[in-house]
């Protein structure tokens, strides 16, 4: 027994062929590929060169304008130290003034109130010199009165001993 079998088959297929254009079209992909990697990488570099350059002038900027707010500080403290100084400065010369004018004050007040006193003395002495000024004045309105009224009586008397005589009598006085 033998059997035959026959086949229709299509012809062979080259495997070689489809193999090596599957690698050509592969490998064309790569390259497309490896040349899209490339210009991205590329062009992703050239960005991040000019991001880093952009950052550093702006880096250098920041480190600029740090540097002149430094100085600024710098400079706002010194003179801040300086009116602080001057502050306290001053503020003792107000505290020497304030003493000072306080001292005299005080002693304005003592000779004020001296010249106070000096003026509540005179006003007694003046009070008491009035009074006696009235004693005595009303001590001489009555002196006045008394010898006017003995100048009267001795007018009087005088009268009688001048009419006495101019009518011939001597009248004796008592």
């Amino acid at each position: 027994g033998e059997i035959s079998v026959e086949m229709d088959a299509a012809p062979g297929v080259d495997l070689t062929k489809i193999l090596a254009d599957m690698r050509e079209q592969y490998e064309s992909l790569a390259e497309k590929n490896r040349r899209d990697a490339e210009q991205w990488f590329f062009t992703k570099t050239e960005e991040l060169n000019r991001e880093v350059a952009v950052n550093t002038e702006q880096l250098q900027s920041g480190k600029t304008e740090i540097t002149e707010l430094r100085r600024t500080i710098q400079s706002l403290e010194i003179d801040l130290q300086s009116q602080l100084s001057t502050k306290a400065a001053l503020e003792g010369t107000l505290a020497d003034t304030e003493a000072r004018y306080g001292t005299q004050l005080a002693q304005l007040q003592v000779l004020i109130t001296s010249v106070e006193e000096q003026l509540a003395e005179l006003r007694c002495d003046m009070e008491r010199q009035n009074q006696e000024y009235r004693v005595l004045l009303d001590v001489k309105c009555r002196l006045e009165q008394e010898i006017a009224t003995y100048r009267r009586l001795l007018e009087g008397e005088d009268a009688q001993y001048v009419a006495g005589l101019c009518l011939g009598g001597h009248l004796r006085r008592t």
